[in-house]
């Protein structure tokens, strides 16, 4: 496979070299390009020899560069080459839960490796060969972050919907021998199938990588109320949520005292769903989990204090007053939050409110998952709230990457248009307290 080259940054080893934009990169010192691992692998020497092809013909190129660093050349997609999509088909898929008539992008499933090391995207490396895998390991390609679900062969193969998933514990056994590849994994547990004791079997199997498996997050699969015609499945009650944390403190105890680090944790939503008590800030030991959603509450909280300890009354506003909206799971914790920043800067109230996901369905908690519509529906239900609010603030993660768009294609311009308040994004808990602190309106 060989590469276009779209641009080429001035000044740059390449551009002194003379290469130029359509230029088609054949391979470096020897080695042919595929896509971005292969790029930059090959490009990290001092000593480069690149073969380039130019309106039918080839030429060599020759140049010196400091170790690792970039050579100047930029290509049409991140990934030079295609995403490779999901060839799974799994029971609790959340974008099979999707309703129609969204943006296109939303229905792509990615299940690439590339994207875990790049992106941290986890992957169930259902899409991977043993001779992929060796490319990973010779790259030093890590860590890599697995969607396990389960290690037993039968079971697995049934919640992915592949005849060829059950050989996990033998893929993760080729990484963990290289000694070069550590690994994240993801427990998403259903509840009936892989909880229970299919989960202790899951939990101590995977066990047994450490130290090349370094964490490991049970989640609840999400549910969303689109799932006509999909496997029957039930979502997590007070009961059943709290034998899941049973499972996972218990083992995490005895891996503790056994290895030293807990290693495996149940995600925040699992303690909000069983009423219980989130663990204590030391439990989550290097909080690795966070994207999962695992110790993020009291990480927040950390941070909070921090952002609070540091941020002086001449530095906030003299008197405001937000709204903020956000979803169920975390309304508890903002009200706290809330509380906290009024207590030393009473000029500050904010007043929340925990948004129905009247888009995806109730049972769906998470501020990630509201939409444009979910927050203009909480808005106007507190319309006398709303009245006395200066301002709207709202998780950004709630809107894809760019922070521009909610799932359902609205944007923040958009719900501030429809509410006539400003609405003012927050990245996190502390986030709030910096929203507040620049809100100019």
């Amino acid at each position: 496979m060989s590469v276009k080259i779209t641009s080429v940054t001035h000044g740059s080893p390449a551009a002194k070299k003379g290469i130029k934009r359509n230029d088609i990169l054949i391979s470096v010192n020897g080695y042919k390009i595929n896509d971005v691992l292969d790029y930059r692998f090959r490009i990290t020497e001092t000593k480069l020899e690149l073969v380039i092809e130019r309106d039918g013909g080839r030429m060599n190129v020759s140049l010196k560069k400091p170790m690792y660093d970039d050579i100047g050349l930029e290509f049409a997609t991140f990934l030079m080459d295609e995403k490779k999509s999901c060839r799974n088909k799994c029971v609790f898929c959340f974008i099979d839960q999707n309703p129609p008539g969204m943006r296109e992008t939303i229905y792509f499933k990615d299940d690439d490796t590339r994207l875990s090391f790049l992106m941290g995207n986890y992957v169930t490396l259902t899409n991977v060969g043993f001779d992929e895998l060796e490319r990973l390991v010779e790259m030093k390609i890590s860590p890599i972050n697995i969607s396990v679900h389960t290690t037993s062969p039968e079971l697995r193969v049934k919640m992915l919907g592949n005849r060829f998933a059950g050989d996990i514990l033998e893929k993760m056994s080729f990484l963990a021998k290289s000694g070069s590849v550590k690994m994240n994994c993801q427990i998403v547990t259903c509840r009936g199938l892989n909880d229970g004791k299919e989960l202790e079997k899951t939990i101590k199997d995977l066990s047994e990588f450490y130290p090349h498996v370094e964490s490991i997050a049970v989640v609840p699969s999400g549910l969303t109320k689109w799932r006509d015609g999909l496997y029957p499945l039930e979502p997590f009650d007070k009961e059943s949520a709290g034998d899941v944390i049973d499972i996972t403190e218990a083992l995490g105890d005895r891996l503790l005292r056994e290895k030293g680090t807990r290693l495996v944790y149940a995600s925040d939503e699992f303690y909000i769903l069983a009423e219980r008590p989130l663990p204590d800030e030391e439990f989550y030991e290097e909080f690795s989990q966070l994207d999962n959603g695992v110790g993020l509450i009291r990480s927040d909280e950390a941070d909070i204090r921090a952002e609070l300890e540091f941020t002086d009354s001449d530095e906030m506003p003299e008197k405001r007053r937000f709204m903020l909206i956000t979803g169920k799971a975390a309304e508890a914790f903002m009200r706290e939050t809330a509380e906290k920043i009024h207590e030393k800067f009473p000029g500050i109230t904010i007043d929340v409110i925990g948004a129905e996901n009247k888009f995806f369905g109730e049972t769906v908690t998470v501020a990630g998952l509201l939409t444009g519509t979910d927050f203009l529906a909480a808005a106007r239900e507190n319309g006398e709230i709303l009245d006395k609010a200066d301002a709207v603030i709202i998780p950004a993660v709630s809107l894809r990457s760019e922070r521009d768009l909610f799932l359902d294609g609205n944007s923040p311009e958009w719900l501030s248009e429809m509410i006539g308040k400003p609405v003012i994004t927050a990245e996190n808990g502390a986030g709030i307290i910096e929203a507040v602190r620049n809100s100019q309106f």
